[in-house]
């Protein structure tokens, strides 16, 4: 990656060698990122793309990585890009549209809509990660998704060419959308929104974020629910009648205030915790017959 390398250090682009993976996951589980780079800008991002592919180099691109866990081995031979502060911005394009830089907190834009008396976007409050990583898995909570709210989205391609998709190409199923497939970084969404009232959005918000507060462990590192709701049934349901609640691998745990949470409760490793996923999966197939589907990804 020399030649990558010398691109980053003469267009002043930041990089970190071997950076903790750790840092950058919800998990707080990964091992080093051989090289690391951060991109402030549309331009820096199509530069080092646009590079990686000259150089026949496939990047791994970042989120908020609240939705991951990374190999206690960390990533080796390619590098990981995670969009830095540029893409960390919102604005109204029209009375009830606004444009979300991908690396914008959900929380964040979810404050800013309040702000502005705009509804739709209060089941997203307190959801951990980017509005970018939101748009790609086609996020959703309390009867809400991403779906109802997103217009466009707009991207690069892996050679560093800016585009979008909008309306039906997005492909937006449950937790999946065009992007899941890979070949695209997410630089910024929209979303069409409603005028409302402000208390009655601030009510609807602090509502949510309270009863997340009473049943998910949010004191402990997690990546939220580990897996995609099976149909006709509710993954923790099944989990807990399987006797699965608290059971623990080395230092992580299945949550014992809900079982759709596997937690870092004890300094666990990834491999503790991918290791308590496939025991869960193996339990629930065999007992009840239920595949489970992991709903974070997991890169090994």
């Amino acid at each position: 990656m020399t030649e990558l390398i010398k691109l980053l250090e003469s267009s002043n682009i930041r990089y970190i060698h071997n950076e903790p993976m750790k840092n950058h996951t919800s998990f707080k589980t990964g091992g080093e990122a051989e090289l690391f780079i951060i991109p402030d800008s549309c331009d820096e991002l199509s530069s080092v793309l646009s590079k990686c592919s000259e150089l026949v180099i496939e990047p791994f691109i970042l989120g908020n990585g609240s939705n991951l866990l990374i190999s206690d081995d960390g990533i080796k031979g390619r590098p990981v890009i995670q969009i830095g502060k540029g893409f960390d911005f919102i604005r109204k394009i029209s009375d009830d549209t606004l444009e979300i830089g991908a690396g914008t907190n959900l929380t964040a834009a979810c404050r800013f809509a309040l702000n502005e008396s705009l509804s739709g976007l209060e089941f997203a409050f307190g959801i951990p990660g980017s509005c970018g990583g939101a748009a790609y898995m086609n996020a959703g909570a309390y009867g809400g998704e991403m779906k109802d709210v997103l217009v466009r989205v707009n991207h690069m391609d892996m050679k560093g060419n800016v585009g979008c998709f909008e309306g039906d190409e997005l492909d937006l199923s449950y937790r999946h959308s065009v992007y899941s497939k890979g070949g695209y970084v997410i630089t910024s969404v929209e979303v069409k929104l409603i005028k409302g009232d402000y208390n009655e959005i601030e009510a609807k918000m602090k509502d949510l974020i309270g009863r997340r507060k009473d049943k998910q462990p949010l004191e402990y590192p997690s990546a939220g629910s580990v897996f995609k709701r099976p149909e006709g049934y509710f993954a923790g349901a099944l989990i807990e009648q399987n006797g699965l609640k608290g059971k623990r691998i080395g230092g992580a745990m299945v949550s014992e205030k809900h079982a759709g949470f596997i937690i870092n409760y004890d300094n666990a490793t990834t491999s503790d915790v991918v290791n308590l996923i496939r025991h869960c999966q193996a339990v629930v197939k065999e007992n009840s017959g239920v595949e489970l589907e992991t709903e974070i990804k997991i890169i090994d």
